[in-house]
């Protein structure tokens, strides 16, 4: 019994029983696959990290937010958190509504940036909807990369 697991509906006319534990994290991997891909994910911003010699520059779009409802975070072990929340400003209540495809709600997206950064010097501007952060590369990761010449072989 320590390895079952047993759920039923609210009328207990459906039991499912997982006597395998990979079972039941199989069915956690397609329940959040399908949590990232429903229409709540929509809010999540889509995200371009670029890479030159002196910065890492993370652009986000988020449409439809106040540069005030975003929450924008790095932490020193190289973590860029960008947060916030959608607020349904157009009706009261969804009261005269007929129809609307728009997504409204709390957002949160994390991603790992794997250089070393000067992260105290992070800048940030928003802008019709997409959000700019620039975070300058420190000076031992500017100096990781040597430039290299490469000449043409002899014959």
């Amino acid at each position: 019994m320590r390895n079952s697991v047993t759920n039923a509906n609210q009328n207990n006319m459906e039991l499912a029983v997982f006597h395998n534990p990979t079972d039941f994290k199989s069915l956690m991997n397609q329940f959040w696959n399908f949590m990232e891909h429903s229409d709540d994910a929509d809010l999540s911003p889509k995200i371009q990290v670029i890479e030159n010699k002196d910065a890492v520059n993370v652009t986000a779009e988020i449409p439809g937010i106040d540069e005030k409802e975003i929450d924008l975070k790095v932490s020193a072990d190289g973590y860029l958190s960008i947060s916030g929340e959608k607020k349904n400003q157009t009706f009261q209540n969804g009261k005269d509504n007929y129809f609307s495809e728009i997504s409204y709600g709390t957002f949160r997206r994390t991603i790992q940036l794997p250089w070393d950064l000067d992260y105290e010097a992070t800048t940030a501007k928003y802008n019709n909807g997409v959000l700019f952060v620039s975070i300058p590369k420190s000076q031992e990761e500017k100096q990781k990369f040597k430039k290299i010449s490469v000449e043409k072989a002899k014959a």
